[in-house]
């Protein structure tokens, strides 16, 4: 049966009413919203949440930027530097000499009162003023970072795009290698300049790699104890003092423990290499152990202890420490190989290059790591430092570059690495952290001319090639003998039984007679040449070896020639000129670093990264098939920090380890201290006063 239609009149309501045009009354107003409790629970959810992402986002008073560079709002989530009672450096921020301080013939280099970014410039302070607010608007510095970023971008994506999981790209053919353990070395390297550099995306990604990491050796393959500390451990421990990430700190731990062993052998002395699934460990190439590879581990190794309260890691790594202390020396200089069951010298060997160079670097940076609690490693910096001033520092003779050299036994080799240029940063930071009472002002003048003028002759060897490149190892030309005495020196009275006078030593007479003699009799040594500046009144107002100096594109005509010719995308020039720019304010330092990156863009970029160059006097360059993971680590990372305007590392704070992987300043709780015997109401100063002359001023004792 059909269903009955439906009619229009079958459709009405049976209340219709049907009113005429303007007879029926307006109906009385009815408001369409009925407040209920349904309702304002349905909305309240969504003003809440608004409230709180217009709060995150753009009222929030120190606005952080979203997945952005560091900016003004760029926190560490981990560490809290105002968690500390203040900061570690309490003194009056030391001002470097006005006056020639950059080495320009005597004109000075104020700092302006308005840098068109915002910031206020403050001397010794590592950079720039946070009380004043920097301008919306980007400067040149900060645009220039962003092209160091897109660098680093364009390296580390080649490098996951074709090398993913192994250690290193080869850029030339976009192959891979694995030389360093087979973890992805370049991964583990570049973490925190990930973090540094804003980005975060590309860190998290990389964190699933460092979760799934279980270190996994073969039973007849050994990680280098040295290299896999300073680079995968010290990369762990700085992203996660920078990220709080808890996965890092894990693998950290991990990795800490299964090195461990290497410490095992009969003087402490760490082995070359070891099993991290075995514990087994072997020597390495050279027999003996290298003296930068026993004393680079401290801070890592303390750091750890400190953020795990593993006692051994503390006690392993200050074993080697304590032992230093107890070795006698013959010129303050440590030899560069040791017999590792013995623990003790086995050549006469003195150097601040690839054998040495990080030991004296972690000196000093423990000492500042660890809240200046440890007064044994900051006596053997001070002691050291001064040796090297005396020993080991030398002049050339036509523009008067100053460099560091070797020592064989005691003759000077004068060559001068690549790798050795890190002393200027160091020399500066030092300045930079040292009060007066432990630095004198004598001590503290030399030291700063020393990094000042090492640095120029570093930039020199850049500025004279052809790619504006510098070589990895030059030998400089040497100063002529000292020509004979024409005069014998001063006599000097022999003690007798009426007398108590006390002759001079040898050493002292003649340079006592040297210094009153003309440039060319008074020989190459750079402290020699101070030392009668200084007594004929500091003519110039800069010394010897300190001047800014021009260039010489003539191979012919240079003071120094090639044994090295290659350049391996290395930082240690870079890193001292980042450490001068914060320390003393010169712009020059930050404009000399954008020449060495123009540099690098122009003649060491590939299709898949960067590669090192086989010869920096030829343009084109020749590629060599290689990108080192320091190159992400190190040389990008110190050319980001030293064109961002903002202070991102601050050295109050922060202490670079020798691969760059910045650790901040912490203080030991009182059952450490305790636990580790640190007893820091005094601080041993005795080795500030400068070894090289009997005169120098002598600091208070604290």
């Amino acid at each position: 049966m059909l269903p009955t239609p439906t009619t229009s009149s079958s459709r009405r309501s049976p209340n219709l009413v049907i009113s005429i045009p303007g007879t029926r009354q307006p109906a009385p107003f009815r408001p369409h919203f009925k407040p209920s409790g349904k309702l304002l629970f349905r909305y309240l959810p969504w003003v809440v949440g608004c409230t709180i992402l217009l709060w995150l986002f753009i009222l929030r008073p120190d606005n952080p930027p979203f997945r952005g560079g560091p900016g003004e709002g760029f926190r560490v989530p981990h560490y809290h530097p105002h968690s500390r009672p203040g900061p570690p450096f309490t003194r009056q921020a030391w001002r470097p000499p006005q006056p020639g301080a950059g080495g320009d013939g005597g004109h000075e280099h104020p700092p302006p009162e308005d840098d068109h970014t915002g910031f206020k410039w403050k001397w010794g302070s590592g950079g720039a003023s946070n009380k004043a607010k920097p301008q919306p608007q980007v400067g040149i510095w900060d645009t220039r970072a962003e092209k160091v970023k897109e660098a680093f971008v364009h390296a580390f994506e080649g490098y996951k795009r074709h090398a993913g999981g192994y250690d290193e790209l080869l850029p030339i053919v976009g192959g891979k290698v694995n030389n360093f353990n087979g973890w992805g070395v370049t991964l583990y390297d570049a973490l925190d300049t990930m973090w540094i550099m804003g980005l975060h995306d590309m860190f998290r990604d990389a964190l699933e790699t460092v979760a799934k990491a279980d270190f996994y050796l073969k039973p007849d393959d050994y990680a280098p104890f040295f290299e896999t500390t300073i680079r995968y451990l010290g990369g762990l421990l700085s992203a996660y003092a920078l990220s709080g990430e808890p996965v890092l700190l894990t693998r950290a731990d991990d990795l800490g423990r299964m090195l461990l062993p290497a410490f095992d052998s009969p003087s402490g002395f760490p082995m070359f290499a070891v099993n991290t699934k075995t514990g087994q460990t072997r020597k390495g190439w050279a027999g003996d152990s290298l003296w930068a590879e026993g004393l680079s581990n401290q801070m890592e190794y303390k750091y750890l202890a400190h953020i795990t309260g593993r006692e051994e890691y503390y006690n392993k790594t200050d074993h080697v420490m304590q032992r230093m202390t107890q070795i006698s020396l013959t010129n303050g200089l440590f030899p560069t190989r040791w017999d590792t069951a013995s623990g003790t010298p086995t050549n006469q060997h003195y150097s601040v290059g690839a054998f040495a160079d990080s030991a004296y670097e972690y000196m000093l940076k423990q000492w500042l790591l660890t809240g200046r609690s440890e007064p044994h490693a900051l006596e053997l910096y001070l002691n050291s430092t001064n040796a090297i001033i005396e020993h080991l520092l030398h002049l050339t003779p036509k523009r008067k570059l100053l460099y560091v050299t070797d020592l064989l036994s005691e003759s000077p080799t004068h060559r001068l690495e690549h790798l050795s240029c890190f002393l200027p940063g160091l020399f500066a930071l030092g300045v930079q952290t040292l009060p007066e009472d432990i630095l004198p002002a004598k001590t503290r003048d030399r030291h700063l001319w020393a990094a000042q003028g090492l640095a120029e002759t570093c930039w020199v060897t850049y500025a004279d090639t052809k790619t504006g490149l510098g070589p990895d190892e030059v030998t400089m030309e040497a100063w002529p003998p000292k020509k004979r005495p024409s005069a014998p020196p001063p006599t000097t009275t022999t003690p007798t039984a009426d007398s108590t006078t006390t002759e001079m030593t040898p050493h002292l007479k003649d340079r006592a007679f040297w210094s009153s003699q003309s440039d060319e009799d008074i020989g190459g040594r750079w402290l020699d040449h101070v030392e009668r500046w200084e007594k004929e009144g500091r003519p110039g107002r800069v010394p010897p070896g300190a001047k800014t100096v021009p260039k010489e594109t003539d191979p012919q005509k240079r003071e120094w020639k090639s044994l090295k010719d290659s350049y391996l995308l290395r930082p240690e020039t870079i890193e001292s000129f980042y450490i001068l720019w914060k320390t003393t304010g010169e712009v020059k330092w930050r404009e000399r670093g954008w020449t060495v990156f123009e540099a690098i863009e122009r003649h060491a970029k590939t299709k898949y990264g960067y590669a090192s160059i086989t010869n920096v006097d030829q343009v084109p360059p020749q590629w060599k098939d290689e990108m080192p993971s320091y190159f992400l680590a190190e040389t990008l990372k110190y050319l980001y920090l030293l064109f961002i305007d903002d202070d991102i590392i601050p050295f109050e704070y922060w202490v670079f380890n020798t691969e760059a992987h910045p650790l901040p300043i912490f203080d030991w709780a009182p059952w450490e201290r305790q636990a580790y015997g640190l007893n820091t109401t005094t601080t041993s100063t005795t080795a500030a006063a400068s070894t090289t002359t009997p005169n120098d001023e002598l600091p208070n004792k604290s």
